[in-house]
C-alpha cells in the first residue's frame, strides 16, 4: 500500500518498506517537517500536543512522534488515549504551537496516520499543508542541540472537554436525566469507549448498554459506521430495549445514531438532526460539504436560514463556516461542527445536542426521523489502478452532463432535478467516491450506476 501524503495528514499502512507504508522512518520526517513549519509561524512557541486512538500501533507512533519532537527542541504535552476533538480541545487550552493525532480515522487497525493541527487546534490549511510536505521531501530540517531539546509531560484533557460540552446553553443536562434515556454504544474498541461513557454519564444518563468499549485497538469489525458494520448494535438494540443506540469511530469525530427499533438514523441525519434542533433556539447560517445531503439545506431554509457548500473536508468546511458565519456545519458521513464549542467535528457535542434535543421533544428518535426531509443516499467507489487517470475521468463526466447543474470545486457533482451525484478522488483512500442522492435508495443508486457506466464505457 502506498503511503497517502495530503494537506489532511500523512497516512498508510504498518509495516514494509520505506515510502510503501507509514513506515518509522517517514514518521519522523513528517513529524521534523511538521516542527519546522510551525517553527516558521510560531517561531516562539515551542509546545506540541499529541493524543492518539487505541490502535495496535498507536504507543509505537507515539514513542517515535515524541522523540523527534523532543529532538527538534519542542516540548511535548502527551494526553495519552483521547478522541480526535479532545485534542484539538487541548492545543488551545495549554495555548501549544499545533498538535498532532496519531490515529486513521476510520481506517481499519493495520493502518495509522498524522493528523496535524495548526494552533487554534484546526486542521492545517491548504498552504500550510503543502509546505509541511515540501519541507520533507526536502529533509530540510536540523535538530536541536542537547541543552535544547525538549520535555514530556503528561495530563488528561477528557474531565476539560466534558465540561465544555456540558457548559453549552443548549446542552439540557436536567431535561436529558429526566428522560432516563436507556442508551447502547458501540465504541469499536478505541477511546470512544473511555470518552462516550464519560460523556453520557455527565449528561444524566444512567442506563448504558457498552457494545465494544474496551480500547485495546483490535477492533471488534470494519471501523467505519456505516450500516453493514453494525449489525451486532443493530440487533443488541432490538433485544435490549434501549431508546438510542450512538456508535463512533476509533478517534470519535463521526457519530452514527440508531433508532430505538435497532433501524439505523441514517449517518447523514445526525448533522440534520442536530442542526433542525440547534435552528430551532438560534437563527443562523449551515454548511455542510458537497457530498452532504439536501435535507440540511432544507432544514436550514425552513428555519429561516442560509445553506452553503464547502469542498470535501473539515478544514474546508470550517473555512467556509467562519466566512458565512454558520452556527453549526459539519460532514454527512456523522461530523458535527459547533463553534460555540470548537471548529472541529465532535461526537460527545453532537450527542450532548441530539440527547438535548430529543428530551426537549419528548418522542421516540424513529419519530424525529420522520419529521426530518427524506432522502436517501448510495455511497459506492471505484478503485483505483496504476493506469487510472482521474483527472480523465472526471473531465468526460463534467463533459457528458454540462447540460445539469455542475460544481467542480471538489471533482465534479451534477444537481439534477431529482437529485445529485458526486465524484471525487480520496484523500484517505486509493479510490474515486461516487456519492449520491435521491428520494429514494433505488432511485440514488441508479443514478450512481448511471454515471458509471457512462465511465466504464
Amino acid at each position: 500500500m502506498s503511503l497517502i501524503k495530503s494537506i489532511s495528514g500523512i497516512r498508510g499502512t504498518i509495516g514494509g518498506r520505506v515510502g510503501e507504508g507509514l513506515s518509522g522512518v517517514d514518521v519522523v520526517r513528517f513529524t521534523a517537517a511538521y516542527c519546522v513549519q510551525r517553527a516558521q509561524v510560531l517561531p516562539e512557541n515551542k509546545k506540541i500536543v499529541v493524543g492518539r486512538d487505541a490502535r495496535l500501533s498507536g504507543e509505537m507512533v507515539y514513542q517515535l512522534v515524541s522523540g523527534t519532537l523532543v529532538g527538534m527542541g519542542y516540548d511535548v504535552v502527551n494526553i495519552g488515549l483521547a478522541t480526535t476533538p479532545t485534542t484539538e480541545l487541548a492545543v488551545t487550552g495549554e495555548q501549544a504551537a499545533g498538535g498532532i493525532i496519531l490515529t486513521a480515522s476510520h481506517n481499519p487497525k493495520q493502518w495509522n496516520a498524522l493528523k496535524l493541527l495548526n494552533e487554534k487546534g484546526e486542521f492545517l490549511n491548504d498552504a500550510e499543508g503543502k509546505a509541511v510536505l515540501d519541507i520533507a521531501a526536502r529533509e530540510d530540517f536540523v535538530f536541536a542541540p542537547v541543552e535544547e531539546l525538549g520535555h514530556i509531560t503528561e495530563k488528561d484533557y477528557l474531565p476539560y472537554h466534558v465540561e465544555r460540552v456540558l457548559q453549552l446553553p443548549l446542552v439540557k443536562k436536567e431535561s436529558i436525566a429526566k428522560r432516563h434515556f436507556k442508551v447502547a454504544i458501540d465504541c469499536v474498541n478505541s477511546v470512544g469507549g473511555l470518552a462516550i461513557p464519560a460523556m453520557l454519564r455527565a449528561l444524566g444518563v444512567e442506563d448504558i448498554i457498552c457494545l465494544n468499549c474496551e480500547p485495546t485497538g483490535d477492533f471488534a469489525h470494519n471501523p467505519e459506521p456505516i450500516p453493514q458494520n453494525l449489525t451486532g448494535i443493530s440487533e443488541m438494540m432490538r433485544t435490549a430495549g434501549a431508546d438510542v443506540g450512538f456508535v463512533v469511530d476509533p478517534d470519535v469525530d463521526r457519530l452514527a445514531i440508531l433508532c430505538e427499533d435497532g433501524e439505523m438514523f441514517v449517518e447523514e441525519y445526525t448533522l440534520v438532526s442536530v442542526a433542525d434542533y440547534v435552528l430551532s433556539h438560534t437563527k443562523g447560517n449551515t454548511v455542510s460539504n458537497l457530498s452532504s445531503s439536501r435535507a440540511l439545506s432544507d432544514v436550514t431554509r425552513l428555519h429561516g436560514g442560509s445553506y452553503s457548500a464547502a469542498a470535501v473536508g473539515e478544514v474546508n468546511v470550517v473555512t467556509e463556516m467562519k466566512r458565512t458565519g454558520a452556527i453549526i456545519g459539519g460532514e454527512g458521513n456523522g461530523g458535527v461542527i459547533y463553534p460555540e464549542c470548537h471548529y472541529g467535528r465532535d461526537a460527545l457535542v453532537g450527542i450532548a445536542l441530539f440527547l438535548s434535543g430529543l428530551a426537549e421533544k419528548g418522542c421516540k428518535v424513529s419519530e424525529w426521523k420522520r419529521e426530518l426531509p427524506e432522502y436517501a443516499i448510495s455511497k459506492n467507489r471505484i478503485d483505483l489502478t496504476a493506469d487510472t487517470d482521474v483527472d480523465e475521468v472526471l473531465r468526460k463526466v463534467k463533459e457528458a452532463y454540462k447540460n445539469e447543474r455542475v460544481n467542480d470545486i471538489d471533482g465534479v457533482k451534477i444537481d439534477f432535478q431529482a437529485g445529485w451525484v458526486h465524484l471525487r478522488k480520496s484523500n484517505t483512500e486509493p479510490i474515486i467516491r461516487v456519492y449520491s442522492e435521491a428520494k429514494t435508495p433505488e432511485e440514488a443508486k441508479e443514478l450512481a450506476e448511471e454515471v458509471m457506466q457512462m465511465i466504464q464505457k
